[in-house]
């Protein structure tokens, strides 16, 4: 069960971690791409509009998952919270509220790695469309 709490601690919560650099970095990329994309440059809409969404997707796949893999930290604690009363055979009020405590930090990390890219992503969706627009009103289209 060592194995298990070293999961949650460093696996779940650094995983979570990675993602949530994965997903700014990435917004960051992209609304400075977004912001120096030249719309005159394109042919066509469907070539701006592949190059300003690209990557796009990552930020939007985290955004929707990181409060799973959060919740999927909160059970594995509370799994292991559990374990050790039934190994303990007694249960102290203490252990068990640190323990559970200690679960829903999961959950929490999860959220807040989950509500800043769900707004990053939806900010940059307003970007493409602006730049959409300008592409159709450049093209008179």
């Amino acid at each position: 069960m060592d194995v298990l709490k070293l999961l949650v601690d460093y696996g779940v919560i650094g995983f979570l971690i990675f993602l949530s650099f994965v997903s700014v970095g990435t917004a960051i990329e992209r609304y400075i791409f977004i912001k120096r994309a030249d719309v005159s440059k394109y042919k066509s809409r469907q070539d701006i509009e592949l190059e300003l969404t690209k990557n796009m997707h990552w930020i939007a796949t985290i955004g929707s998952n990181a409060p799973y893999i959060g919740l999927l930290g909160t059970v594995l604690g509370i799994m292991l919270t559990f374990y050790t009363i039934g190994q303990e055979g007694f249960v102290d009020t203490k252990k068990v509220m640190v323990g559970l405590a200690l679960a829903l930090k999961a959950t929490a990390v999860g959220l807040l790695v989950a509500i800043p890219s769900t707004a990053l992503y939806n900010v940059l969706l307003r970007r493409v469309r602006e730049k959409l627009s300008m592409w159709e009103k450049v093209n008179g289209r």
